[in-house]
């Protein structure tokens, strides 16, 4: 099955885009999180919404997800690790799990603090965003899952399944997840250091903290969004963030994104107005596309 648009992110960005592609009758698919907006659900008061005056985040998202209900838009929890463009149409995947789309909103928020030292040279060689995907790789191997949330631990937890030692770098300060690290399995040794760079030749076998280093043959790095160059090979970036023209459009033709990802200000209403953007600039790329076929068969 091919959609007509699909959308990566479920934050106000990615609803918004979901909502308008619905209301032109397009068929849409929506990559999210339960929780909507791990961001968004954080947020103690939030004063600048337009109708929503002193609301907190979790109530916000409440009202976000009574809306998606009412259209009968659901979010599927898959995690897109990959989006490559094939010409005609976009492949999206998650882990073994392969979903196309014509069209590809990517509304996936943006990664807060710089990446560890030699993580993105050695991305590809060692280094993964997605430890369920590249699992078998490690099998009776040396593996380090740095982790800066909840998910990360479930991810611990299946490689070490597999691998011959697995060890666990906590990156968050947050009491209540620290106190959940009795989910992980008890084989699994946490370091409660910070990693001050990822090591190897050719391929990763190290992870540098301040006195110490780790000998591993895989270090996986589990964030609530990964990079964009990560994400979508050959997309056009400004830092952190991708480069869109004022409709939305990014440098891969068929491909749009808005929000937090495309830069400042990180506003939940700039969002979900680019959202906006970004679908009706979709619905218009696909409707020209039908144009074209038309008169191709004529």
């Amino acid at each position: 099955m091919r959609y007509d648009i699909a959308i990566v992110g479920s934050g106000p960005a990615g609803l918004s885009a979901a909502i308008n592609g619905k209301i032109r009758k397009k068929n849409i698919i929506v990559f999210g999180n339960e929780n909507l907006s791990n961001k968004l659900v954080k947020a103690p008061s939030i004063d600048n919404y337009l109708g929503f005056y002193d609301i907190s985040g979790d109530e916000l998202k409440d009202k976000f997800k009574k809306h998606i209900e009412n259209m009968d838009i659901e979010i599927s929890t898959k995690k897109i690790n990959n989006v490559y463009a094939m010409g005609e149409y976009f492949a999206l995947m998650s882990g073994d799990d392969m979903f196309e789309a014509t069209t590809v909103i990517l509304a996936t928020g943006v990664e807060y603090g710089k990446p560890i030292k030699g993580e993105e040279e050695f991305l590809g060689k060692g280094v993964g965003y997605c430890a369920t995907c590249d699992a078998p790789l490690y099998r009776d191997k040396k593996v380090a899952i740095i982790g800066y949330n909840k998910e990360s631990e479930e991810e611990a937890n299946f490689l070490n399944e597999i691998a011959s030692k697995t060890y666990f770098i906590p990156m968050y300060k947050n009491e209540g997840l620290m106190r959940s690290l009795n989910d992980l399995d008890s084989s699994i040794e946490v370091i409660n250091e910070r990693p001050i760079k990822i090591q190897g030749d050719n391929l990763v076998n190290s992870v540098a903290f301040k006195e110490n280093e780790i000998d591993v043959d895989g270090v996986f790095v589990i964030k609530d969004s990964a990079s964009p160059k990560a994400l979508v090979p050959g997309i056009e970036t400004d830092g952190p963030h991708i480069k869109v023209d004022i409709n939305m459009k990014t440098s891969i033709e068929g491909c749009f994104a808005s929000g937090d990802c495309v830069g400042k200000p990180y506003s939940y209403i700039k969002s979900a107005g680019q959202g906006q953007i970004a679908a009706l600039s979709a619905v218009s790329y696909l409707d020209k596309l039908k144009i074209e076929q038309k008169k191709q068969q004529k």
